[in-house]
């Protein structure tokens, strides 16, 4: 049997079909050497996009992961409140992605266990990847965030004089994990 204190160190990663499924991956492999449990949920278009921007294959992303969940499996443990995580990311998340949350529009597995955060009031993050933003967009992030769940655009940052892409990754995924209350040393901070 689990303590609590284990079960609250459970994560769920949905990788979408939105440019810039790196984020998704450098995430996964941070939290494998955390001991964090994670389970992943990819859909079928970010399939295509792991293959088409990485030298990464699907089964070596899944392979980053304790569970992996199939995006069609509403019968998934995930998919229920009772389920204990300590939270989700959505990471990119398409604007699709993020139109199903903001409408509670539950009809895939990720899409559910974002609503699930959001009812619990557990942490949700989207990491949204588009540019420029309709209004349509920028209506449906507000609407998430109202709703409790945390909008986090994976923006450009140089105060870090960053080197290389992956500098500017590392930057993101740093960010993520300080809203998951996670400590980590991955990007430079301010001041640092």
């Amino acid at each position: 049997m689990r303590v609590w204190s284990k079960l609250k160190n459970r994560i769920v990663v949905g990788i979408t079909g939105a440019s810039g499924v790196i984020l998704g991956i450098k995430l996964l492999e941070f939290l494998k050497k955390t001991g964090i449990e994670t389970h992943l949920i990819i859909t079928g278009i970010a399939k295509k996009i792991i293959e088409h921007e990485t030298d990464y294959s699907v089964k070596d992303v899944e392979k980053l992961a304790d569970s992996v969940h199939d995006n069609k499996d509403l019968f998934a443990p995930i998919a229920s409140g009772s389920f204990k995580i300590k939270g989700m990311v959505v990471i990119p998340c398409s604007m699709k992605t993020l139109a199903g949350v903001a409408n509670g529009y539950s009809d895939n597995l990720l899409l559910r266990v974002a609503d699930v955060c959001l009812k619990e009031r557990r942490r949700m993050i989207l990491v949204a990847r588009e540019m420029p933003l309709s209004q349509i967009h920028v209506e449906n992030m507000e609407r998430v965030s109202r709703a409790g769940g945390i909008i986090l655009p994976p923006v450009l940052t140089f105060y870090s004089k960053p080197k290389n892409i992956n500098d500017m990754v590392n930057h993101v995924i740093g960010k993520v994990l300080d809203m998951l209350d996670i400590e980590n040393d991955v990007y430079k901070r301010w001041g640092k």
